[in-house]
């Protein structure tokens, strides 16, 4: 059964809120981030959030010790937040534009104009990111003109104190799922808090516009729930052009939170009705 791994501790702050960092951490996050501001970049990455204050620098602090020699920027879309995260991110010296018109793909969409890089990664402001994250994610598109698109593979973070088993025959069942629907549905499999493309394609096969905005989290079962994803949707467009790739290398595992799966009534619950879904398309 395996645990969190060790690049993952230094950027989780356990018990620890932004207010309670050291200025010498404050320093050194800012210092680390400098190396990810490039003006002219091979690689945007673009995170979108929504009141997390205390959640984004955590998720910073995971991409800063990214180790690549490519030229990268990081921006962040703050999307209406009425919290601190403006602030934090003013703080740190991150890169970040005001997107006023709330949801998601609204979020994306405005990072998607204002990138630079010829690459896109697409990441998330409750998501960690291993130390070559970056390198693993855009090397399958450097190799191959074929793949426009792609996207890794996930393990949760379960609340301090919580063991991860319950995760961890999660996650496995989900890998099962997610290789039965690559012939049919494999757009279902581009998540936004861990997919990239080629920058170019995916501004003019469409991008990520939607009928429906969705909200954050997104959760089964809500009031605010839209069946269509600012992600999927960009998967569907990308396949216009090109193929996506599952990249498989261990690299490319990120660690979420777990928030979303408590949003939905919990582990079983969510992993339930996630299997009854995707057993019906696939007419099991």
């Amino acid at each position: 059964m395996k645990s969190l791994p060790k690049w993952l501790t230094p950027h989780l702050f356990i018990g620890r809120n932004f207010d309670d960092l050291t200025n010498a951490e404050i320093e050194k996050l800012k210092f680390d981030l400098k190396h990810f501001q490039s003006d002219q970049p091979d690689i945007s990455i673009v995170i979108p959030a929504w009141n997390e204050e205390n959640n984004i620098y955590r998720t910073l602090s995971s991409l800063s010790a990214n180790k690549t020699n490519a030229k990268v920027e990081i921006i962040v879309i703050n999307n209406n937040s009425t919290d601190r995260t403006q602030q934090i991110l003013d703080l740190i010296g991150v890169k970040s534009y005001f997107e006023s018109e709330q949801g998601i793909s609204f979020a994306r969409s405005l990072g998607l104009k204002m990138a630079k890089g010829k690459y896109h990664l697409a990441a998330d402001s409750d998501t960690f990111y291993p130390p070559s994250w970056i390198d693993a994610m855009v090397q399958p598109m450097i190799n191959n003109s074929e793949i426009v698109g792609v996207y890794g593979r996930y393990s949760f973070i379960p609340t301090p104190g919580s063991s991860r088993s319950l995760f961890w025959i999660y996650e496995k069942l989900t890998g099962v799922i997610i290789r039965l629907r690559k012939k049919k549905e494999e757009h279902v499999n581009f998540l936004g808090f861990n997919m990239g493309f080629v920058t170019k394609v995916g501004i003019e096969n469409g991008g990520f516009k939607v009928k429906e905005v969705r909200k954050f989290d997104n959760a089964h079962d809500s009031d605010y729930f839209v069946e269509e994803s600012e992600d999927g949707r960009m998967a569907v467009n990308l396949m216009k052009t090109g193929r996506l790739q599952l990249v498989t290398n261990h690299k490319a595992r990120v660690f979420t939170s777990s928030r979303r799966l408590a949003a939905e009534g919990g582990i079983y619950k969510s992993f339930k009705r996630r299997a009854q879904l995707h057993l019906k398309h696939f007419g099991i």
